[in-house]
């Protein structure tokens, strides 16, 4: 895999995935930032939350990483890469058309996380209302394993890198992706949500997800 490439293409499907971000992580985020404290600044508490969710992304891209590195050192084909990184673009495409409201399979796809949240959610709730500022980052921290379309298409692109390092910057990139539109919904979450949530930005969006899969299943396999 070209690393630069894939370093640009995870940011932008952090990015441009903004829509589905607001969808999923959108009303948490916004939940969160009300709850916050008034004497400590609202900003910064919401820079640290998304500081907790990028270290369990990142985090989640070292261990992935660490288990197809060892795939790699016995199998010294590229074949298990290959497939992996055709399994990251088939579900990219999935959800590009989930987000343009096309198909809604990408959605089904999300329940496999469900188990690992449903033990992780009694724990947030206990942290909740947010009080102090060790609290912010552990609620960060846990959002970060938030079941979620976007983060597994990620994730699989980090699996099949070979490499503990590289795959938690792979998923490092992404999460410096999402961290514009997560930014923006936490200080203006009804103005942003009402833009995200316009049919066509959805449409062109998703679209534009779809069509970049599409791309990067052309160059590997034509």
């Amino acid at each position: 895999m070209n690393h630069d490439i894939t370093f640009l293409t995870l940011f932008l499907l952090g990015f441009f995935g903004g829509t589905h971000c607001i969808g999923m992580c959108g009303g948490l985020s916004s939940a969160f930032a009300l709850q916050l404290p008034p004497h400590i600044n609202r900003f910064w508490l919401i820079l640290l939350l998304n500081t907790g969710r990028i270290s369990s992304y990142t985090a989640i891209g070292l261990m992935l990483g660490l288990i197809g590195q060892v795939g790699v050192s016995l199998d010294q084909t590229r074949v298990l890469q290959n497939i992996l990184y055709t399994a990251a673009n088939l579900l990219l495409l999935f959800l590009g058309l989930y987000l343009s409201g096309i198909s809604s399979l990408a959605a089904k796809i999300e329940k496999i996380g469900k188990p690992i949240w449903r033990n992780l959610n009694p724990i947030l709730n206990r942290l909740l209302p947010i009080k102090s500022i060790p609290a912010c980052l552990a609620v960060g921290i846990l959002w970060g394993w938030l079941p979620c379309g976007l983060v597994y298409s990620a994730s699989l692109y980090a699996l099949g890198s070979g490499s503990a390092a590289t795959g938690g910057l792979y998923m490092l990139a992404f999460a410096l992706g999402t961290l514009p539109n997560l930014l923006a919904i936490g200080i203006f979450s009804l103005q942003l949500k009402k833009i995200m949530q316009n049919r066509y930005i959805r449409l062109c969006t998703g679209l534009s997800v779809s069509l970049w899969a599409l791309w990067k299943l052309a160059v590997l396999w034509l």
